[in-house]
This record gives C-alpha cells, sequence and structure tokens, in this order.
C-alpha cells in the first residue's frame, strides 16, 4: 500500500501544477451517464456503464461510450479489481468546418478500487490503466480518480440521510509522447433512494493543453 501512497501522492501533485498551468477556453456540454453493477455473489462482480455525451444540452453527439467489466473483491467492501472492455464513438468536428468524424475505439482495462471511512467522509481511489485501440493506432494510459462522499445529514438513529454531495478529480497520463493527456474536476449533489439507486446532478471541467470544456452531468447509479 506505500507504494500507491506514493503514487496518490505524485498524481494530485501533478494535477494541482496542470490546473495552475495553463489557462483554457470553456464550452458548456451535458453528459448522460448510467452506472451499473451486479453482484454475482460475496467475491465477483459485473459491471455495466452507458455514457452519452453531447457537445451542448442535449443532441449533438460528441461520444458513446458502452463499458463492461469483471470485478473481484479482495476484501468485501473496499478493495476490488476489475477487467474490463470498453467501445467509444466519438464524432470529432473538424477544424475548418462543421462537418463531424466518426472515430472508433476499443478498449481493455485493468483496474483496482480503493475505498475508505473517516467520519462521514467516504474516499474512493481508483486506479485505472488503459490499451486503447483507436482506429488504426494503439495507445496506452494511466488514470487516478479521487472522490469524496459526504452526507449533508444524519437522523436520529445515526444513520445517513438521503442528500449528500460528491466530489472527484481524475487525471490521465499517457505512456509516450506528451505525458499529459487531461483531467477532470466535478462536483455535485446526490440523492439515495435505497441500497440500489441514487442520482447526481453536477457540474465537471475537463481540461487539456491548450482547452477545457464544462459539462453538466446526469448520473445514475444502479447495484442489483
Amino acid at each position: 500500500m506505500s507504494i500507491l501512497l506514493r503514487l496518490t501522492t505524485l498524481v494530485i501533485f501533478t494535477s494541482m501544477i496542470t490546473f495552475t498551468g495553463y489557462s483554457q477556453e470553456s464550452n458548456l456540454g451535458n453528459w448522460l451517464i448510467y452506472i451499473g453493477s451486479k453482484k454475482i455473489n460475496t467475491k465477483w462482480n459485473l459491471h455495466h456503464e452507458i455514457q452519452y455525451r453531447n457537445y451542448d444540452a442535449i443532441g449533438d453527439l460528441e461520444q458513446l461510450l458502452l463499458r463492461t467489466g469483471l470485478g473481484y473483491n479482495l476484501t468485501e467492501n473496499n478493495n476490488n479489481l476489475l477487467l474490463g472492455y470498453g467501445y467509444i464513438l466519438s464524432e470529432n468536428y473538424q477544424n475548418s468546418n462543421n462537418e463531424k468524424v466518426s472515430v472508433n475505439e476499443h478498449r481493455i482495462f485493468q483496474q483496482f478500487i480503493s475505498k475508505q471511512k473517516v467520519g462521514r467522509l467516504g474516499l474512493t481511489h481508483r486506479y485505472r490503466f488503459e490499451q486503447r485501440f483507436v482506429e488504426s493506432d494503439f495507445k496506452m494510459r494511466f488514470r487516478y480518480f479521487l472522490s469524496m462522499k459526504v452526507p449533508f445529514t444524519k437522523n436520529k438513529d445515526g444513520i445517513d440521510g438521503p442528500f449528500y454531495f460528491s466530489a472527484y478529480n481524475e487525471i490521465f497520463l499517457n505512456t509516450k509522447t506528451s505525458i499529459f493527456d487531461r483531467n477532470r474536476l466535478y462536483g455535485g449533489v446526490g440523492y439515495t433512494f435505497s441500497k440500489q439507486l441514487r442520482l447526481e446532478l453536477g457540474y465537471m471541467n475537463q481540461f487539456f493543453e491548450t482547452s477545457s470544456r464544462d459539462q453538466i452531468n446526469l448520473i445514475a447509479f444502479v447495484s442489483l
């Protein structure tokens, strides 16, 4: 775990430098996200995910992402290893006109998720390594995701209330050429309907080396 802690510190430090080192122009888009998990037994789980990303409020497709994976719990609730596959269709605008070009990507990834509880604060660390087949190109990328979740209130029995605040930062690092790929910073408000369903609405800024985009995210988390 000491190696993971050092890596976490390095990535956070790199993220902070990157955030302050660039000035970006912003455009508002919208992401509709479904994240599901199916418990097979106490050890195994099936991950499934759909993301519909738009350049504007809705209707101008930027990217369609489909992702699935098989996970294994090292401990009952806190540490999970997962092997996954993703298909990504990107609709990229050309620089000189308003025509789009479709780009297909197939992605294999491995990830480790570790969860911690510090008082009322829930922390999640996710380390993900991706092998990306983008049309005829092959690329690899490392991602580190750190999130926090804290309930607004507790009831008289000490149980968390349904409303909560959520925030995360995720940095993407390439294995060659330009090391920094992008960074995502998010904050939102969620509501827990049950152990099986919660919804979040939030704002995310995604920034690159010389540009950025703002997103309104609507996320559904479903556990079966």
